[in-house]
């Protein structure tokens, strides 16, 4: 569940909250920090803290106003859906991120469930990838790696849902 917030100096912020708590979400959210603090990209979102001393524990974002991908896709209503040179401009700014979570962060990482409702779009309707629930870290040198297929179900990559 992510909520709007606001601070005490009255900045806006999204709040994630996991909805039941087992050791999953757990893993999930702790996930989330490593990767996040480890990250800094413009089209990524921006983790500022997180607080696991709560009954459930909570991550804090950057608060991004525009909704997701998703909605400005299936919208009816929404012009923005309709322009070419916003969809377009999303794209590479999605593939900006994903190609420096593969091959210029500090320790590579591979997202496995991009889709339009893990895609916030900023006031300039710019891309942030988000929700890194799912991700994986790999070493520099490792040339293979074989994991538990995570994702959601249409959006995985074909190769990777066969061979994992």
């Amino acid at each position: 569940m992510v909520y709007k917030g606001m601070l005490p100096d009255g900045k806006i912020v999204a709040v994630k909250k996991s909805k039941t708590i087992n050791e999953g979400h757990l893993e999930q959210f702790i996930n989330d920090i490593f990767i996040l603090s480890h990250i800094d990209h413009r089209n990524i979102v921006k983790l500022l803290g997180c607080c696991l001393e709560t009954e459930m524990p909570l991550l804090i974002y950057k608060f991004i106003p525009n909704g997701t991908l998703c909605h400005l896709i299936h919208d009816p209503n929404e012009e923005y859906s309709r322009l070419w040179d916003i969809q377009l401009h999303i794209a590479a700014e999605v593939a900006s991120a994903i190609s420096y979570l593969h091959s210029s962060a500090f320790t590579p990482f591979y997202h496995r469930d991009i889709k339009s409702s893990n895609i916030p779009l900023d006031e300039k309707f710019q891309a942030k990838v988000s929700n890194f629930g799912a991700s994986r870290s790999i070493d520099i040198d490792q040339t293979h790696l074989t994991t538990q297929v995570l994702g959601t179900f249409g959006y995985l990559d074909p190769e990777y849902f066969q061979s994992s």
